[in-house]
């Protein structure tokens, strides 16, 4: 049973680290679709941009843009029109304003 729970835990801690994105030219090739909204309180994610890749390790919101494509853990096509997207989201200028508004979304980014 403890190993059960271990495995579980392992793989939970595993595949939590869905932080790492890339941006796609076209809707087609995309994990997700993202539509940037004008104001906090519109977006199910607050995300602040992280200049490294390490401090990109949890589903927080804190998104490290990779160069390619296989180096993300998603991959994001940003939309025109929020009724086109997965998930609406919001950047912010501090890492401390980072966050889930909209908890349901969070599954997304598993």
């Amino acid at each position: 049973m403890k190993n059960l729970i271990f495995t579980f835990f392992l793989l939970v801690f595993v595949t939590a680290k869905a932080q790492k994105v890339h941006s796609v030219q076209y809707a087609n090739q995309a994990d997700i679709k993202v539509f940037v909204v004008d104001y906090p309180n519109q977006a199910d994610l607050l995300v602040y941009k992280v200049k490294y890749t390490n401090q990109a390790v949890k589903n927080d919101g804190n998104w490290f843009f990779t160069e390619y494509a296989n180096q993300a853990d998603k991959k994001i096509f940003f939309v025109n029109y929020s009724n086109q997207a997965d998930i609406k989201v919001y950047f912010v200028e501090y890492p401390n304003q980072a966050g889930w508004v909209n908890n349901s979304k969070k599954q997304l980014f598993y």
